[in-house]
């Protein structure tokens, strides 16, 4: 049985006015599987590409938050459904790490879905 997802890609932008950009996660949830997880793997020699003096810390810091709030085992978003959660997280921000646009789809698997998404968008072919 397939169920409906959606997703949104996470984003870093280190200098915004430029909005030059790396994919450095997905967000993904699934109502009707009670499923909310990011997964978030930062190639840090890419973003130094963008912005060689970017602060890194304060980057995987921002990036860091997605999987603990989809957790929501302490934090401000802890107490709230996941679909509150994933509209909080996909909510449109001006700061160096964001979520692009919400995207929808069809599964068997959330999970499956997720690891599609990441070596798709995120991960650099090799």
């Amino acid at each position: 049985m397939r169920d409906v997802y959606e997703y949104a890609v996470i984003r870093v932008i280190p200098r915004v006015e430029r909005g030059e950009l790396i994919n450095a996660g997905i967000l993904l949830y699934c109502q009707p599987r009670d499923y909310l997880c990011a997964r978030v793997e930062l190639d840090e020699a890419r973003l130094r590409a963008l912005d060689a003096h970017v602060d890194l810390d304060g980057v995987r810091h921002a990036l860091g938050a997605y999987p603990i709030s989809c957790a929501g085992e302490t934090g401000p978003l802890s107490a709230e459904p996941l679909g509150s959660r994933f509209r909080w997280l996909t909510a449109p921000r001006s700061t160096i790490v964001q979520a692009g646009p919400v995207h929808a789809g069809l599964t068997e698997s959330p999970e499956a879905e997720l690891e599609h998404l990441m070596t798709r968008l995120v991960r650099t072919a090799v």
